[in-house]
């Protein structure tokens, strides 16, 4: 039974919540960018490079192999398909260091806010007096 406490308390942490929240947000946030490098990005680059769809852009290493299903295919380096997910990556990698950027200028410029010197204690009161009757007594 103290495991399950213990992990209750480890799960109820800020830290964790945070975590899952952020894991939920970049897996919707992943799929926007994948939806927005497939159908608005790749298809006019594949018309630029002269194909139809950028991802059955491919490298024909060998034709008509037969393969263990019986099935005859091509060997092939799906290159279009790599750099669609290269893309993908540098558009979410980018689209992440702004955000970062963003929230440590916010942190900076709440750090940055002029503080008033903190009241001087007790006991710097009490020797600032005694300093200032020292003072008085010698001129």
């Amino acid at each position: 039974m103290p495991v399950l406490k213990e992990f209750k308390e480890f799960a109820m942490r800020g830290n964790v919540i945070d975590l899952a929240v952020g894991v939920v947000i970049g897996g919707a946030f992943g799929k926007i960018v994948t939806s927005l490098v497939n159908d608005l990005i790749m298809p006019p680059l594949g018309l630029a490079v002269g194909g139809d769809h950028f991802k059955n852009l491919k490298l024909i290493l060998k034709k008509d192999v037969i393969g263990p299903d019986g099935k005859i295919a091509d060997v092939t380096l799906n290159y279009g398909a790599f750099l669609q997910n290269v893309l993908d990556f540098i558009i979410i990698a980018f689209a992440i260091f702004l955000l970062v950027k963003f929230i440590n200028k916010l942190k900076r410029k709440k750090v940055e806010a002029p503080k008033s010197p903190p009241a001087p204690t007790k006991e710097e009161v009490l020797l600032t007096e005694i300093r200032d009757a020292l003072r008085a007594k010698n001129p």
